[in-house]
């Protein structure tokens, strides 16, 4: 009795695993040659870069550094007149976007090209307030290569032209690495569900701005 119950929660959780995979492989397989090296970048108006947390002190991760760095690359390559700095600031001292510029500006980038979005708190919000606060119909996504397909997958899904510039510009740990994929693929489900199924209705919205 026990070895059958086993085997058919073995099978249960392997449909399961199954079911969350199917999104995730349908998204790569249809946005991978979307997927751009900065060096090989088409243009766009503008560079959207989104959140990715921060350090205790405030600061940009590593991980945020390299996708500030990469779209400072494409801003001086010519390749973007724009950069949209998104991400999460729930609270005074949480704030993403102030440490994006804070780091971009520090790298010498021209703050008059920055243009901060601080109700970006998932990739969803992000990618509506893009199109539906600054004005965005064509952009470059900048992220790393896990999350660039979902990015991609939602914006284009929202109305956006979007192509993607991986930001991959340091080796990160292997384990944190494996966590960021395998998080992909409830993520990956829940854009598809919030594309065409029920979208979230707690997207903070407002007066249209401009970007800088």
């Amino acid at each position: 009795m026990k070895l059958k119950i086993l085997r058919a929660t073995l099978i249960a959780l392997a449909i399961i695993l199954g079911a969350m995979a199917l999104p995730r492989v349908y998204t790569n397989a249809t946005y991978n040659s979307k997927i751009f090296l900065p060096k090989d970048s088409p243009s766009a108006p503008v560079a959207i870069v989104f959140g990715a947390g921060l350090n205790r002190n405030g600061t940009a991760t590593l991980v945020l550094r390299d996708r500030v760095d990469t779209a400072i690359q494409l801003y001086r390559d010519g390749k973007v007149q724009k950069l949209l700095f998104s991400g999460d600031n729930t609270s005074v001292n949480y704030n993403e976007p102030k440490a994006m510029r804070d780091y971009a500006l520090s790298r010498g980038m021209n703050a008059e090209a920055i243009t901060l979005d601080y109700a970006g708190r998932r990739t969803y919000d992000t990618c509506l307030r893009a199109k539906e606060i600054f004005g965005v119909s064509k952009a470059i996504l900048v992220t790393q290569n896990y999350h660039l397909d979902r990015a991609l997958l939602t914006c284009d899904g929202l109305g956006l032209n979007v192509q993607g510039v991986a930001a991959d510009l340091n080796p990160y740990p292997q384990t944190a690495l494996r966590l960021w994929w395998l998080r992909e693929l409830p993520a990956t489900a829940q854009a598809l569900w919030d594309l065409y199924i029920i979208p979230p209705n707690d997207v903070v919205l407002g007066k249209p701005e401009k970007l800088n």
